[in-house]
């Protein structure tokens, strides 16, 4: 069982709104842009509001830890997916996108066996941000500039993505050498 707090409430609301934001993009509904629009940007706003909670109120969790990012990786999947199947985005760009976050996701996971932790970077809160107003701005509009917006959100999830890799490797170095040196300390 997980401690039921504001921040683990909010995060399981983002989960919960994934499907409700699927059905508005694909039901032929009128306005279903517009719900989807705002499902979505609810959506997103529960995830600054979480860690913001979380943190402000010192009540951060393992579930926190574990559940946003999961919940954040599955409404930007989701919604990327389901306007692929819409031929409002290239599949090329959802694939880009997604396999950046599992890739993250992976490298997090294999720092965390070697003892570290990779926070989020300057440069991928931007790219949070970024990618969150191109979706809206596709889901919301069919105008050109939206996809314009989307691609610079690819070129940043790229970059953002290179860049914990490059630093994942200085992040582990680094963990090594306090390693030695704490070996060293206590010999």
């Amino acid at each position: 069982m997980f401690p039921l707090n504001l921040p683990n409430v909010l995060t399981l609301l983002r989960i919960l709104l994934v499907p409700v934001l699927v059905v508005a993009l694909l039901d032929a509904t009128p306005n279903g842009s517009v719900v989807a629009a705002i499902v979505f940007a609810a959506a997103a706003i529960t995830d600054g509001l979480d860690g913001y909670i979380a943190r402000s109120r010192a009540s951060i969790t393992t579930f926190g830890k574990v559940m946003d990012p999961i919940a954040d990786k599955l409404l930007i999947a989701a919604a990327l997916i389901t306007l692929v199947s819409l031929h409002r985005v290239p599949a090329w760009v959802a694939m880009v996108i997604i396999a950046r976050e599992f890739a993250v996701s992976g490298l997090r996971v294999a720092a965390g066996q070697q003892g570290v932790v990779i926070p989020a970077s300057p440069l991928g809160k931007v790219k949070t941000v970024v990618q969150v107003a191109a979706i809206l701005a596709v889901i919301a509009t069919h105008d050109a500039w939206a996809l314009v917006l989307l691609y610079i959100a690819v070129l940043i999830t790229l970059v953002s993505g290179a860049d914990y890799f490059l630093n994942f490797r200085r992040r582990i170095e680094e963990a090594r050498e306090r390693m030695v040196r704490d070996r060293r300390g206590t010999a």
